[in-house]
């Protein structure tokens, strides 16, 4: 009887390390894992400047974006591995691991919320249209018109709740988009205020477009964490605050939009913890 009674306090014993050990796998933390890699993967963008788009002369990618993921890699003291995506991509990508970290111009809302933390906004900005230039100046005169967007950006979900009699039609990228109005497939097509001014800037026929004054909505852009991983949420939350207060953050805008840009725009918002 004893050795029966033995036997199944090891059977017990070894079911509860068991236990154990998957109980810690389910609650591993992706920081901690993301320096024992040595390596942090950051999904951005390579088709949407000034975020991040391929550099002609280094095939590299580069960027507001980039310089913020540059940034979080030195401050965890790892290597950064970029994974080029779009907007469709962004959260996909994170989700099956592929990614660690979102730094690809995404806008905080509270149905990605629900998939996604995100860190407090280090980019704000408002949904603008670029039309023909001699195109209505009013955003009501498009509320029926063919209008482009970027699939899965909040630009996209904005038309059809300001406008939901105009037709939206959906692109992989901006450079798309902006073929498809330059080919008069629609009649105004829609992105962030700054995506929309670096995107004309670099227009051979820039004079033949303008971007509207008024907004269709505000964005505030945060860094995208998987849920669950409070301690990696808070490393990137703290080196932003810190980018700021170094004064780091203005350096790196004024690098994209500053005066020294073809189109600057004064910078209206400052990174603050949450």
């Amino acid at each position: 009887m004893a050795a029966v009674f033995n036997t199944q306090k090891k059977i017990v014993a070894l079911a509860l390390l068991a236990l154990a050990g998957f109980t810690g796998a389910a609650q591993a933390d992706q920081l901690a894992e993301i320096k024992k890699a040595g390596v942090v993967k950051v999904a951005t963008f390579d088709a949407n400047p000034p975020f991040g788009s391929i550099d002609p002369k280094t095939h590299n990618i580069v960027g507001y974006d980039v310089d913020f993921a540059n940034a979080l890699a030195k401050s965890l003291g790892v290597k950064l591995e970029l994974v080029a995506t779009n907007p469709a991509n962004r959260i996909p990508l994170l989700q099956s691991g592929k990614a660690d970290l979102i730094v690809a111009d995404i806008t905080i809302t509270p149905e990605r919320a629900q998939v996604v933390d995100f860190s407090t906004p280090y980019f704000v900005t408002g949904q603008q249209f670029l039309v023909p230039a001699q195109s209505p100046d009013k955003l009501d005169a498009y509320s029926k018109a063919r209008i482009g967007a970027v699939k899965g950006t909040t630009g996209e979900q904005a038309l059809h709740q300001r406008f939901p009699q105009s037709r939206v039609l959906s692109y992989d990228d901006i450079p798309l988009a902006l073929t498809a109005l330059r080919n008069g497939n629609v009649q105004a097509i829609t992105q962030d205020s700054t995506i929309l001014a670096g995107l004309l800037a670099q227009a051979p026929d820039k004079a033949q477009f303008k971007i509207l004054p008024d907004l269709l909505s505000k964005e505030d852009i945060g860094v995208g964490v998987k849920k669950g991983e409070p301690a990696l949420l808070k490393a990137v939350n703290d080196e932003l605050v810190k980018l700021e207060q170094s004064g780091e953050a203005a350096k790196i805008y004024d690098t994209w939009f500053g005066p020294a840009t073809k189109t600057p725009q004064p910078r209206n918002f400052k990174i603050e913890a949450k």
